[in-house]
Formats: C-alpha cells, structure tokens, sequence
C-alpha cells in the first residue's frame, strides 16, 4: 500500500471512530483527493505577523528524543551518490538554503492540497509558514515548516534513498486532479542533502498528522543515519545543520537573508527568518496583468533589476500554449552603458521554475540582442539538470527562446504602431540593439521580424519623418528593390552623386544615418521578397547606365571616352580595377563603386589601419566611373596632350576625391599634399 494511500485510509478510519456522522463526508471528500475529484479551495488561518513586521517564530527546542535509535546504512551506491550531491552537484554552496526552503513549500503544498478534502468542522488548521533561524556562535542554521511531515517509513523512503523523490510520488498520486499540483517543486529527490555541503551532521525532527508523537533523523552524512522516536516534536518538519567551520558565513542572519532574497523569495509560503517576514515582494507575474498598478510595476521593477531608473515599457506575458510561460519583462527608460552595450554582458532576465529562481541571468532564453530586456519568465515545461542549475532538452529550450523573441519583437512592433514618437525614442537608444541582432542571426526569419522594428528617413518625406522597411514596401514600385544610401547626414546624401540620378525618379531611397545600418540592411539582403540593394551598387550593376549612344554635343565622343578611359587607368594602375563612363552622373565628374559599399566601409573603418595602399585597392577592387558631359573631364581629356603632368595630378585627384565620397578613405586629411601639388602646378600657368 503506497504511502498515500494509507495516509487517506489511516485519516478515514480515525474520523469514522472520532466523529461518527461527520465521517461520511469526510471519507467522500479523501476519496475524491484520490480518485480525481474536484477540490474545494479552503482558507488557512494566518498570523497576524505575516500582515505586520511584529517577530514572529515558531522555531523552539522543545524536541527529547525517545528511547532507543536504529542504526541504518546507506547502501553503497546511495553513499557514492551522496558524495556527489555535498561534494560536486551544486556551483555554489548557497544554493543548500533554496533547496530546503523548496523542500519545505512542497511540504506545505502537501498539506495544502490533504486538507482541502476534510470538512469544514473537521479541518485541520495551521497557519502555512517557513521558519528559519541562525546561531552564530553554535555554528548552527536551523529551517522548519508546519507542513505535512513525515512518518517513520517515509523518513526512511525520503531521507535513506537518494534520489527517492517523495514529491515525485505525490504528484504521481494525484495527477489526475483537476486541481493538480503545479505548486510542488520536488522532483530529483536531492536536495535535501545539499545540506551536507556545508554541514557535518543534520538532524531532522519530523511529525505526521498520522503518528502520535514525532521521529527523529540523525546523520553526518557518511554511511550511516540513525532514527528514533521524539516528543515535543510540531507537526511539520524541523531541520538543524550544525555547520562546518568554513561554513560558518550561512549562520549570518544578513548572508541567509540576501540568499532568500536571490532564489526563494517568490515561494508561495511566508518564510520567517529570525523572526521576521523575508519574502516580502510578490511575484506580479502570476498575477492579473490587468490588478497591477503601475506603482507595484516600479517597485519590482527595481527589486529585479536592480538599478533606480524606471521602466520605459512593460511586457506582462502568460501562455500554456506550446510552452507553459509567465513572464514579466520590462524595457529600461535610461539609456544604455558602456557596460550593457558590450556583448560579454549577461542577461537581465532571471529564470523561475514554480516561483523559484535557477538561474538569476539566462542567456539562452533570449538571444543575446535582447540583453538589455530586464524581468522574470518563469515555466513549469523546463527541463533542469539534477541540480536545478542548467537547462537540458536542446529543443525545447530554443521554443522557450523562440515563442519569447517573438513575443517580444511583436510587443515592440505594437508599441511603434501605438505611438511611433514614443517608440523612437526607445529606437534612438536601443536601436543598436535590434541591429546586432539582424548581423549576428543566421535565420532569414528571424532577422526579417527583427528588421519590422528598423525605422529610416526617406527620399519621399521631409527630414526627421522616419518610416519601417514594411512602410517602404506598400509605396513600392513595379521594381521588388529596397534602395538605399548611406550618408552621415539627409544635406550629404541628397547632394551624394550616387543619388542624383533618382531625385526624378519614382524609386524611393531609404537614408542610412547611424553607423552600420547599411551594413545592416547588407546583411538582411531581402524583406519579404524585396531584394536589399545600395545605391552604388545599383550603379555598378546598371547596365543601361553604360549605353553611350545618345550622349549629345556637349559630350566628349565615344572613341575620346574610350582614349581618356585607357589613360586613366593606366595612370592609376594599381588602384582602379576599370574605368567606365556613366550616364548616371550630373553634377559630379566622377564616382568610385564597390562590389559592396558596406562591407568596404566597413573594412576602412576596422582593419585596413597599416595596410600598404596597393593591398587596400587589391582589396576594394574600386570601380571608376566618368561623366562624359562634365566641364573637368572634358578639360581633363585635352590636358592629357597639353600639359601631362597637370593631367596626371588631376586624374589622381579626381580618383582621391571619388574615394573619399565614397567614404573610404580612412583619413581625409593624407589627400592634403596631393591637393597643394596639383594647385601648385594649376597656379604656374598664372
């Protein structure tokens, strides 16, 4: 018979002798906790010190052992196994006091869910509370629950076996109630002996609503523990580590306090530490979104993250569906720091299981672009490790991570849609957040979601309005291109020559600001069928651009394009790849393309820093492109018989402007000698 089941047998048979007509009832309601039967929620007395700071503890040595203990050996592999779980499970050695207080709410979960059957004359009333106590002069660390306790079998079952989880059994036996047990964090069955991380004997009193009087658990955590009868013993159970000495710092009252606050200050159950309330803040995730204020918002908001600056927007987020998730996330009003902009960051997102914390920054439950994200998710579908300290389970993790990032770009999406100047503040701040995210991810959907969040200024509309790359696309024309121009301001890249060309044209242009974004949008290379495309690139594919026939008297003639276009690159071999004539251009004599502009600049501004200059152009493979009908290049091809050397000057000029309106050239001012020799020359005519 399972230890359950003589538990509901055992209480019948007592209410039956104790109670007589009352008993009918009160063996319908055991049956039904059994057998599926729907529950009715009961209501537990409380103190009034959970309500107020007045000391409060239930912590008193009142327990006598009662004759004779039995000596019981653990078997070997359960010792091997213990030395594990003291020695090697655990990262940290903390972690002992979230693994008894866990232990301790699955005690009062127990009790919660035995009692909810009982009649209401017949309740078996307690107040639900986790006590803790410290001695520091005994070395002594002391946690008690009014829970359900243990029996002699289950002191044995519980505590004898590693990795006999009685909570395990407990949901196993209920599992198909409707109102299960979500609340039961157990599910290893070792943690209670993390207690021998930091301890070289634990004793345990315990006492069963079953047994008349209490037992006694005694071991230091070798190959052998001891029980025994006790009095004095409440109901629930009682745990004292009697530390080693370089554990002494866990019988500090501030040290227990900071670790309740890290791992278990969402437990369901008040914890007393000392005497005094430790859990005070309530997890506002598994509440109402709707029933919290925006006070209580701010409040928690600084308990998680730590800092005093407020939350700019608020993600309150629930979901059974594909994962079971909680979350409450929040995006900072401040602006970032030197510190959260480097990617050796962690992540501002703790994870909870059940309203317990394992790891207080999760970094792959977000991708690493969202690490300025700050708040809690917490799922019960999580699978941990043996010690509740790393995540398994490959694939569901990356749904955990992909259900969030999704909800999250989504979030942000509406908060743009919802009011766009409010969102461009967040975007002027946090943008560069979103656009690493486009660079560093290799999955074509995920970094077009990412990309709706991108805003631009655009050819069509006057400065400062800023459009999305979704907005780009119901304006679009027959052409499935996305065009767009690099520039450092909207002055620059309207008097860009790779612009000129397109100010008559339907064709809009996106302007690119900020450093990187057209690297960014390189990156992306489509948005929902929309080819990525560069303006100079553009013109270095433009094949129509190249078609000299009609280019009129004031143009030089073909066969000179062709004489002036072999001079130019001889006299800059080593440097252009080819020289062409274009019909794109103007107002500017000449242009220099790339293959792509973005990854060139790109290249300048990163790594080419000490290379030779012949290196560099092998490198950039630049293209030149001449405009035929322009006053210099005109005056260029007669100054190649008349005057070589000025021509020469002049050529090499005209390709050092080109590249530094391309922006690549790292430093502007190296052309400053070139430019006084070719002054030089031009003044000796005068």
């Amino acid at each position: 018979m399972s230890t359950f089941t003589r538990l509901v047998s055992v209480a019948c048979k007592r209410t039956v002798l104790k109670n007589g007509r009352n008993a009918s009832n009160r063996v319908r309601n055991l049956y039904l906790l059994k057998n599926g039967g729907a529950l009715n929620q009961v209501r537990f007395q409380h103190t009034d010190a959970e309500k107020t700071e007045d000391y409060h503890s239930i912590i008193k040595n009142t327990e006598k052992p009662l004759g004779e203990s039995t000596k019981h050996e653990f078997q070997a592999e359960t010792r091997m196994l213990l030395d594990i779980v003291a020695r090697s499970l655990y990262s940290e050695k903390e972690v002992f006091i979230r693994e008894l207080i866990s232990n301790a709410s699955d005690a009062l979960e127990k009790f919660r869910y035995i009692s909810m059957s009982e009649s209401e004359g017949d309740k078996i009333n307690r107040p639900l509370e986790i006590h803790i106590s410290t001695d520091k002069n005994a070395r002594i660390f002391t946690i008690q629950d009014t829970g359900i306790g243990m029996t002699r079998d289950e002191l044995v079952q519980n505590l004898g076996i590693i990795a006999k989880s009685g909570s395990k059994a407990f949901i196993e036996q209920i599992k198909q109630q409707q109102t299960g047990a979500e609340n039961i964090i157990g599910q290893f069955g070792v943690g209670f002996y993390s207690a021998f991380m930091v301890a070289d004997k634990v004793e345990v009193y315990t006492r069963s609503s079953l047994d008349d009087h209490g037992w006694k658990w005694t071991s230091d955590g070798t190959g052998s523990y001891e029980i025994q009868p006790a009095e004095g013993v409440s109901f629930g159970t009682k745990i004292v580590l009697h530390l080693k000495g370089d554990s002494r710092e866990f019988a500090d009252d501030e040290t227990i306090k900071n670790i309740i606050t890290k791992y278990s200050n969402f437990v369901g159950s008040p914890i007393y530490l000392n005497g005094k309330k430790a859990n005070i803040v309530q997890p506002l995730w598994l509440k109402d979104p709707k029933s919290v204020t925006k006070q209580e918002h701010m409040e928690f908001y600084k308990f998680i993250s730590g800092s005093y600056d407020l939350p700019r927007y608020t993600l309150h987020y629930k979901t059974d569906v594909p994962l079971s998730i909680a979350a409450l996330l929040y995006f900072p009003e401040g602006k970032p720091g030197l510190f959260e902009m480097s990617r050796e960051t962690e992540s501002g997102v703790a994870l909870y299981t059940k309203k317990v914390l394992i790891k207080n920054r999760t970094d792959n439950i977000l991708p690493k672009w969202l690490r300025f994200v700050k708040g809690v998710v917490d799922s019960e579908d999580i699978p941990l490790n043996l010690s509740r300290e790393l995540l398994q389970n490959s694939n569901l993790i990356r749904k955990l991570r992909d259900v969030l990032t999704g909800r999250v770009t989504k979030f942000l999406l509406d908060q743009l849609k919802k009011d766009q100047g409010e969102y461009e503040k967040f975007y002027q701040d946090y943008g560069i957040f979103i656009k690493e995210g486009i660079i560093t991810n290799h999955n074509q959907t995920e970094k077009e979601d990412a990309a709706k969040l991108l805003l631009f200024e655009s050819s069509r509309l006057e400065a400062g309005k800023k459009i999305t790359l979704t907005d780009y696309i119901k304006g679009a024309t027959e052409s499935r291109t996305i065009l767009y121009l690099a520039a450092p301001s909207r002055t620059l890249a309207e008097s860009s020559p790779y612009f000129e060309s397109l100010k008559n044209k339907p064709q809009e242009v996106l302007f690119c600001y900020e450093p990187y974004d057209e690297l960014v949008l390189m990156q992306l290379q489509q948005f929902q069928g929309y080819r990525l495309i560069s303006v100079e690139k553009d013109m270095r594919d433009d094949k129509a651009a190249s078609d000299l026939t009609n280019l009129g008297e004031d143009s030089l003639k073909r066969s000179e394009i062709n004489e002036l276009s072999n001079w130019l690159k001889e006299k800059l071999v080593g440097k252009v790849a080819s020289v062409n004539a274009t019909t794109r251009l103007e107002n500017h004599p000449c242009v220099v393309t790339v293959e792509e502009m973005a990854a060139a600049r790109h290249f300048i501004r990163t790594q080419s820093h000490g290379l030779p200059e012949d290196r560099r152009y092998a490198i950039l493979q630049p293209q030149l492109e001449i405009n035929p009908k322009h006053p210099i290049i005109k005056k260029l091809y007669k100054l190649r018989s008349g005057d070589p050397e000025l021509a020469e000057l002049l050529a090499n000029q005209l390709f050092a402007n080109s590249m530094v309106g391309a922006g690549l050239v790292e430093d502007p001012r190296v052309l400053l000698t070139s430019m006084n020799d070719l002054l030089s020359k031009a003044l000796e005519k005068h």
